[in-house]
Order: structure tokens, then C-alpha cells, then sequence
């Protein structure tokens, strides 16, 4: 599936693209504060609450998130992560990498 295409919850599934990631403490979208130390992650327009397992296709590691919030809104990126999944992932220092990612 194209990076640029919109998932639905069906074609979560499937989905690849590049993630970044961020650390506000702001509110999310869903109403809850920002907590850079959980597993979470925004995404355009799963339901909040999905869960997704993220895998870092440049080193194999492997996280699950649960969705609470809207993004991201640069063009190509399909995930944006909290700081503590990225750096389960192992990208905090690039700030962005290639990802899959599956509903759990």
C-alpha cells in the first residue's frame, strides 16, 4: 500500500510507510495529555483505542501501540510514535524510519 494512502481498518493490515516521532505535553486528539513514556501513537483516521504491533523494517524490533491521537500531517509519514516506542524501535536519533504495522 502507497505510503500517501489513507488506512482504513481493514487495510491496517497491511499498511508500510515512514514514522516519526514526537514528545508534546499537550493534549491528543482523543482528549487524553500526551505522555511521551507510553506506547502510543497518532494515525489520520484509525479509531482511537486500535491497537497496532509496529515493526521497524531497517532492524526487525517491534512494538505495540495503542492509537490516541490524529496525525502525522507531513506528507509520506503514516505513523507518528511517542518518544518511548521509538525508542523501542530504535529511530530516536534519526527521527524518522520505515515501518509496517498490523492490528492486534
Amino acid at each position: 500500500m502507497a505510503a500517501d494512502m489513507p488506512a482504513t481498518e481493514a487495510s491496517a493490515a497491511l499498511q508500510c510507510g515512514r514514522a516519526s516521532w514526537y514528545a508534546l505535553h499537550s493534549r491528543t486528539a482523543s482528549g487524553e495529555r500526551m505522555n511521551p513514556a507510553a506506547m502510543t501513537a497518532a494515525h489520520r483516521s484509525l479509531p482511537f483505542g486500535t491497537r497496532l504491533k509496529v515493526t521497524n523494517t531497517k532492524n526487525g524490533k517491534s512494538v505495540v501501540v495503542r492509537i490516541n491521537d490524529r496525525g502525522p500531517f507531513v506528507k509520506g509519514r503514516v505513523l507518528d510514535l511517542s518518544k518511548a516506542a521509538a525508542r523501542e524501535l530504535g529511530f530516536i536519533n534519526s527521527g524518522h524510519t520505515p515501518v509496517c504495522m498490523a492490528k492486534t
